[in-house]
């Protein structure tokens, strides 16, 4: 009855963004024995026993954020991937970038979060590394962390057809006569978000 009643309060959005991450992940991995990729702070020296969706639990049932700053931390992590190419997504990196981008996101979109050390400590690193990577993240996001409303929405509903199609197009694996290229999250940035982007820098 406990476990039902926590399933059912834990957002779907937790569930969907956990076995999307997952499937990109493990085609990386893959791409990174035919290609190498930059090791950078995100990495550990081994994959983390703990899976994607459990990690994703922790994070949604300690840091209290809103169950948006999951989608914004979505959409964090898809910039990130598409301005650091040589940084797809793995099981060596997904957990760091997922700690931080929802670290970021909360401090972006709530106006009461956690420190820090707190989110360190629900991350299980310590917190010189979670600062260290808050930096490393936000200059590898060139600062750009304002989404456009239209941009919210286009995730979210990105989010709910990962529940309906199991193999969006984007995760489809290409033919054996074409490039092999790092596997992206999701690219959407149809909308104009230049607008937004600039009144952050201001």
């Amino acid at each position: 009855m406990a476990d039902l009643e926590a399933s059912e309060a834990m957002p779907k959005v937790i569930s969907f963004l956990s076995s999307l991450l997952q499937r990109v992940a493990e085609s990386n991995d893959l791409r990174s024995q035919l290609y190498p990729q930059r090791i950078s702070v995100f990495h550990g020296l081994t994959r983390p026993n703990i899976s994607i969706q459990t990690y994703l639990e922790r994070i949604f049932k300690y840091a209290n954020c809103s169950p948006s700053c999951f989608v914004v931390a979505y959409v964090y992590l898809d910039r990130f991937a598409q301005r650091q190419p040589s940084l797809p997504i793995n099981s060596f990196n997904v957990h760091r970038l997922l700690i931080t981008s929802v670290l970021v996101s909360a401090k972006f979109m709530d106006d009461i979060y956690y420190n820090n050390a707190y989110y360190a400590k629900v991350g299980g690193i310590s917190t010189a590394e979670m600062n260290v990577l808050e930096v490393d993240f936000l200059f590898g996001l060139g600062f750009q962390l304002n989404v456009a409303p239209t941009t919210f929405h286009t995730y979210c509903s990105y989010l709910q057809r990962e529940m309906l199609m199991q193999s969006p197009v984007q995760l489809v694996e290409p033919p054996l006569n074409m490039t092999i290229r790092p596997l992206k999250i999701h690219c959407c940035f149809n909308d104009d978000e230049s607008s937004h982007q600039k009144q952050l820098a201001v």
